[in-house]
């Protein structure tokens, strides 16, 4: 009974009341009447009034994939794209040249003569300029309190971010009281105060004219993500037993976020079994400041039905594929049309038209509810991931990213300039990992202490859950 009840759970033919993952998949959407009753305000105030209509939008995809393919197909033929080739199977490859290097001023003046900078210094120097630890309130607003001294706060982001531990910071440090450090940590170290004030930092440097530097006016604005796994060394949900990375020890999955201006706008832990794909939308849509044009990672980080969101929600996904050569590309029109025109790139396998027609009107529910911020994605694509048999819904979103994915690979083969700007920003944000890792050099560089999310039982009683393996101080460290 309790396998069958199992696997009745995962396939979706029970669902749960009262769970975060395996609830009814219509408790995570807009109310179905509710949709159907307000579709068109809902498509408005999520900016999906251009898709409302599926003939249309799948008409103008056929038109950009045709004119696509026409593109790639005649360069190459003309002999102008030198780095892309045929292997004897009929399979593409592609090459990219390294970039070119830049003769740039020195930055010498910009810093003192002194090699190194305390981090207290640094830490204090930003806040005069952005008054960030502003942001570090009390969780219980009931009362006024008086704040925490700056000294205790900057302790707190220390011991945090270079995983040294509170404590071990209180003993080693001459004018920290340990009991009042702790105080501060518990009550004032939630993530939403720690998102917030690394998000008044980000708002000051985007007024910076340096940054803008890194980019054109003109130019779009490129994103990028990636994980690194790290050991965890306390009771998280988020840690997991894997001995690919971690041995017999347990770990999860830091995922970091960077723009073109070396931004690291934010981070986030997930468990090492998840890919990161599934956190990618939600970072996407995290603040009004960086506001991404085109975002890349790595393979763990991509998925068709991620190349689908993204596309509805107007960001240009640009992920570095490992073995590109075997994904297959889609068209709407037959593969002996294109052979007729004499092109030697070809599709695989047209698009089920049909499928995406009958799950239009759930598909743009689907992006409304991301867009409307109702249900995190990550929310959404866990809870359609966790089917024995894959979702209706997923499977036309799955789909529909097809289409998207194929218009990026073309793109991919054709230009070289796009493939040298994908790989930029993907070092961009290895050498962010690399720099998290130097600055958190405590404890073998293992996470040692996790957030806890405090909710109110009753006026005298509080519950205390361990939510995630640790807060995201570095985010606020490395943004300064």
């Amino acid at each position: 009974m309790f396998i069958k009840t199992a696997h009745a759970i995962k396939s979706g033919a029970i669902n749960l009341l009262h769970s975060a993952k395996y609830r009814s998949l219509d408790d995570y959407l807009i109310p179905k009447a509710d949709w159907e009753a307000n579709r068109e305000k809902y498509l408005e105030r999520a900016n999906l009034t251009d898709f409302a209509d599926c003939k249309a939008t799948l008409n103008a995809l056929e038109v950009k994939l045709d004119e696509r393919y026409q593109r790639v197909n005649q360069r190459f033929k003309a002999g102008e794209n030198q780095y892309l080739t045929l292997r004897t199977d009929g399979t593409a490859h592609v090459k990219t040249p390294k970039q070119e290097a830049v003769e740039s001023p020195s930055l010498g003046t910009f810093f003192p003569e002194r090699k190194y900078i305390s981090m207290l210094e640094m830490l204090a120097t930003v806040n005069q300029a952005t008054n960030f630890l502003s942001e570090f309130e009390h969780w219980q607003s009931k009362y006024q309190r008086a704040k925490p001294a700056s000294k205790a706060l900057f302790a707190g982001i220390i011991g945090y971010g270079c995983d040294i531990g509170h404590r071990k910071l209180a003993q080693i440090s001459s004018q920290i009281n340990e009991n009042e450090l702790e105080n501060v940590v518990n009550w004032y170290f939630s993530l939403q105060n720690i998102q917030n004030a690394n998000d008044k930092i980000l708002h000051f440097i985007d007024q910076l004219e340096l940054p803008s530097l890194y980019r054109t006016a003109d130019e779009p604005l490129h994103t990028s993500s990636d994980g690194q796994k790290v050991e965890v060394n306390v009771d998280s949900f988020n840690a997991n037993h894997s001995f690919k990375y971690f041995g017999k020890t347990k770990g999860a999955s830091g995922v970091m976020f960077i723009d073109s201006r070396d931004l690291m706008w934010y981070s986030i832990v997930i468990s090492s079994a998840e890919r990161e794909a599934m956190t990618v939308i939600d970072c996407l849509m995290h603040n009004d400041v960086v506001k991404s044009d085109i975002h890349s990672t790595d393979t763990h980080g991509y998925s068709e039905v991620i190349f689908g969101t993204t596309y509805f929600l107007r960001f240009e996904f640009a992920p570095r594929i490992k073995g590109l050569s075997k994904q297959r590309l889609v068209a709407f029109k037959p593969r002996s049309d294109y052979e007729k025109l004499g092109y030697v790139l070809l599709p695989n396998t047209r698009v089920k038209e049909a499928m995406l027609e009958k799950q239009w009107d759930e598909i743009l529910r689907f992006i409304a509810t991301i867009q409307l911020k109702i249900t995190t994605a990550s929310q959404l694509f866990k809870r359609l991931n966790s089917y024995s048999h894959q979702h209706s819904l997923y499977k036309a979103l799955k789909e529909f990213g097809k289409i998207p994915k194929s218009l990026f690979i073309l793109k991919y083969r054709d230009d070289c300039l796009f493939r040298q700007s994908i790989e930029a920003q993907l070092n961009k944000v290895e050498s962010s990992n690399k720099f998290s890792k130097a600055i958190s050099f405590g404890h073998n560089q293992e996470f040692v202490q996790s957030e806890k999310k405090v909710k109110k039982r009753s006026r005298k009683s509080l519950k205390v859950v361990v939510a995630s393996s640790k807060t995201p101080l570095s985010v606020g460290i490395t943004s300064i």
